[in-house]
């Protein structure tokens, strides 16, 4: 019974494994608002909705009033595998569209508003939204189906937020990050499936699933200073700087076989730590129309999240090498907005366009095809409404009313993302079977509400 366990998790092992990286680099997944997506995620030191609560905490304190911007994104498409041997497997995001689908909750209220003039300076925020995640799935008859089949981390995060403006030009900001399960999201949990290969008296064909969930802690800690303004003390020049920390995240679930529970098995999930540097220009802002440019670098410590080591319920442990290193983000993004343009008044109009490049942390040892571990090349397109005053929404709906409970402005945001995978050939994997060369795409759009009040 022993050996039948030690195998079955060893088999088991990269459900946690696996899943850990598919929340990895291609799949740490950037997109949190329309608005930034259409820039290519180069937004940490513009960060003026409040999406600022996930990309520069700081930021919120240029948001005035109380708002809430809240949307999802729908996103597809597939990986194409051919083996050392010819054969070729391809697998895809779940189905034609990746589900649950990825969304994204802010709402946030300077202090200042609600009468108490002296905490003006301050401005707090909720967000609940899905930073990292993957829904991967292959054929059961795939050339590596004894490595996985399919694979789901339907992780949430959690940010209570607060920040303070120290002065006209700096501003602080802090979150908290609360990384959970969600019963509503999939099935709830982290989860693996594979086929077994038949070794140690399992049966050959039996299906193999490890779920797991569990509850971990991280910080958000962030400034935003803005040294150069304009006559009406827009900043024309703003730095960002965002220190996310690492967060470990205690899984426990089961080990089935055939649907039937064989092991309790737990496992330590390690998120990275995030150091974003971003500046901002604006060489055109006056009351017409402004003009941004932005540049956002990112350092992703992956290297902290060293093995994955599965624990049994009868005491055994097998061990998990990750071997991931530290890996950039570049984000250089821009955006053109008409403020009250002649051709649509009560209205301000943004085009963007961006692009990303992403590193791939994961060596060719520890690959593994439940995720998408590739380098990639993003490029991003979007466009911004935000409707005030007299104007209606959607030609209908008021963008303005007298009452308190009606919004002072509705604001959509769409962007729309290519991500252009580089090709990567595995070779001397751990499991022989996943060697091969490695072809993928992904696409999806992001939509964004706004509501202000």
């Amino acid at each position: 019974m022993v050996k039948f366990l030690v195998l079955s998790a060893n088999l088991c092992v990269v459900a946690l494994s696996c899943s850990a990286d598919a929340a990895a680099q291609a799949l740490r997944f950037q997109p949190q608002g329309a608005s930034a997506a259409g820039q290519g995620n180069a937004f940490a030191a513009q960060a003026d909705d409040p999406s600022a609560i996930h990309f520069n905490p700081a930021g919120l304190t240029q948001v005035p009033g109380v708002q809430g911007y809240f949307g999802t994104t729908v996103m597809g498409g597939s990986i194409k595998v051919k083996g050392p041997t010819g054969i070729d497997s391809r697998g895809d995001l779940g189905d034609s569209v990746s589900t649950p689908l990825p969304s994204h909750f802010y709402v946030s209220a300077n202090l200042g508003t609600f009468g108490a003039t002296r905490l003006s300076s301050l401005t707090i925020g909720l967000g609940v939204i899905s930073p990292f995640g993957s829904n991967t799935h292959y054929p059961l008859d795939g050339p590596f189906n004894t490595a996985v089949t399919s694979a789901d981390l339907p992780l949430i995060d959690i940010k209570p937020t607060i920040a303070y403006k120290i002065s006209e030009d700096l501003s602080v900001g802090v979150s908290a990050d609360i990384y959970t399960f969600a019963s509503f999201l999939g099935e709830g949990h982290v989860e693996q499936k594979q086929v077994s290969a038949g070794a140690l008296g399992i049966p050959a064909g039996a299906s193999i699933e490890l779920n797991g969930k569990g509850t971990g802690a991280g910080v958000t800690a962030s400034l935003l200073y803005s040294p150069l303004r304009n006559a009406t003390s827009k900043p024309i020049l703003s730095i960002g700087l965002v220190y996310r920390s690492q967060a470990v995240l205690p899984l426990n679930g089961t080990l089935l076989v055939n649907g039937a529970k064989v092991a309790d098995a737990s496992a330590d999930l390690v998120l990275p730590q995030v150091v974003t540097g971003a500046i901002a220009v604006w060489p055109v802002r006056t009351s017409e129309k402004e003009w941004k440019v932005e540049l956002d670098v990112e350092y992703v410590g992956w290297s902290l999240n060293k093995n994955v080591d599965v624990r049994l319920s009868n005491g055994a442990t097998i061990p998990q090498p990750q071997e991931w290193s530290n890996v950039p983000v570049i984000a250089l993004g821009t955006e053109h907005k008409w403020l009250s343009p002649k051709w649509l008044p009560h209205w301000e109009v943004a085009v963007r366009s961006g692009y990303t490049y992403t590193e791939d942390p994961v060596p060719n040892r520890t690959f593994n095809p439940a995720t998408i571990s590739l380098s990639a090349h993003t490029l991003s397109l979007g466009a911004g409404f935000l409707c005030k005053g007299a104007g209606r929404f959607l030609g209908v709906i008021p963008c303005s009313g007298a009452s308190a409970l009606w919004p002072k402005g509705i604001g959509l945001d769409l962007a729309y993302q290519e991500w252009f995978y580089e090709s990567r050939t595995v070779i001397g994997n751990l499991n022989p079977t996943v060697d091969g060369t490695y072809h993928a795409f992904v696409h999806l759009g992001t939509f964004s509400l706004r509501t202000l009040f």
